[in-house]
């Protein structure tokens, strides 16, 4: 794919040099890009919405991935479907809007009608001899994860998400996510690419300099602590920090709640860690007082202060699950330079605003930290552009997880190129 004296993309990976990160136009290039929405995006389960967005039959959502739109729609069975966002009649965009509710499916263009399972209903003018059920919608394949919905644009999806599904089940299932609302939703554009965004998540090394709220709850050791570089005080923190999980874990295993780390973010398709971590001071959510920030808890919970379950799925997700309600995110790739983060905050669907939870406050935390992530990517992505530039090393301490997502990056769009070149 080298144009222009560049290098080609099956070089760059070759000589990628493990723990540290990657060459410039792994962030920069045009082509990169397209291979990352073709490869990446375009073959892996994404995650895209909650299910309280599809709630009832009708109920439907849109996303765009490259220049693929789709549709997720609640099926007049209950169950979900996702298809093309493309009239099988001359390709018009068959919905505009980003959720709605729809009786059925009828392209603006001519009015050729779908039911919610695709099929054709009504296509007039086509003749005698036209067959409705050759021009049903296309599917897109599509799962729900304890109430996470993912979608898979591959004509054969990976084989593993079911494995993924029996680890972090029991982890998810007690917050009743596929029960929960979205109380609120943001989108950011931050610009720069979309593997600095996922890096900029997988570490928390700039955490304690740069998140203020965010630090309030979440202490900086869970994602990676130095212990050569300790004086006294951290030494200190360190310590009370260890004292404070192991509360938690006594309380966690009265509950009933599993909370041993799971990891398996490289070497297979799917990769994911879910991990329950520690909250601070008051121990309940990650809110500026850190006490929930709804009345009503989650699913069948019975208990605020239950710390935060923390998920990542690669390549483009993560997810904060609490006892009084869950923060998600979804990251889509929209230019080398330029990356949509989708924010969600999800409480129990019977919590009602104003009374059991306040917006501001649920959000608060969250809107100060994806601001300030915005802006730390936007720099990022300055110094990459730069000649200057060449990859640096991680910290093995604490940016461990970010050599991890890259590592999984790296594996996944060399398959993808393997796969291509033996077609």
């Amino acid at each position: 794919m080298a144009r222009d004296g560049a290098v080609a993309v099956e070089e760059l990976l070759a000589r990628r040099r493990p723990g540290h990160s990657l060459e410039a136009p792994f962030y920069t290039s045009a082509e990169i890009f397209e291979r990352d929405l073709a490869l990446v995006f375009g073959r892996h389960w994404i995650f895209v919405a909650v299910e309280g967005e599809v709630a009832e039959p009708g109920d439907y959502v849109t996303v765009e991935i490259g220049t693929a739109s789709i549709i997720v729609v609640r099926d007049d069975d209950g169950g979900l479907a996702a298809f093309h966002n493309v009239c099988r009649h001359r390709g018009a965009r068959i919905l505009s809007e980003p959720a709605g509710v729809v009786g059925k499916l009828v392209c603006p263009y001519h009015q050729w009608t779908y039911d919610l399972d695709g099929a054709l209903l009504h296509a007039e003018h086509m003749g005698a001899g036209f067959d409705r059920a050759c021009h049903a919608l296309k599917r897109v394949h599509v799962r729900s994860l304890a109430g996470l919905v993912h979608v898979c644009l591959a004509e054969e999806p990976p084989a593993d998400f079911d494995a993924m599904a029996a680890a972090v089940t029991p982890y998810l299932a007690p917050h009743g996510l596929a029960e929960a609302k979205v109380a609120a939703s943001i989108d950011l554009i931050e610009e720069g690419n979309w593997k600095l965004t996922m890096e900029n998540n997988r570490e928390c090394y700039h955490c304690a300099t740069n998140h203020p709220e965010l630090t309030v709850s979440l202490f900086e050791y869970g994602f990676g602590f130095a212990p050569d570089d300790a004086d006294a005080d951290r030494a200190a923190a360190m310590a009370a920090y260890e004292r404070i999980c192991a509360e938690f874990e006594a309380r966690w295993a009265r509950e009933g709640l599993p909370f041993a780390e799971i990891e398996r973010l490289a070497g297979c398709p799917t990769g994911f860690r879910t991990q329950r971590l520690a909250i601070d001071r008051a121990g309940e959510s990650q809110t500026m007082d850190t006490r929930s920030a709804c009345r009503r808890l989650l699913g069948a919970l019975s208990e605020p202060r239950l710390g935060g379950l923390s998920f990542w799925t690669q390549p483009n997700a993560w997810h904060h699950l609490m006892a009084d309600h869950a923060v998600s995110f979804s990251v889509i790739p929209l230019a080398p330079d330029r990356t949509l983060l989708r924010t969600k905050w999800l409480v129990h669907r019977d919590a009602v605003e104003g009374l059991d939870y306040d917006v501001e406050r649920l959000t608060e935390v969250w809107r100060a930290t994806n601001e300030q992530d915005g802006a730390l990517v936007a720099i990022g992505q300055k110094g990459v552009a730069s000649p200057a530039y060449e990859p640096g090393p991680y910290s093995p301490w604490t940016e461990g997880l970010v050599e991890r997502f890259v590592a999984w990056y790296v594996e996944r769009l060399g398959a993808g190129l393997a796969a291509d070149a033996t077609r």
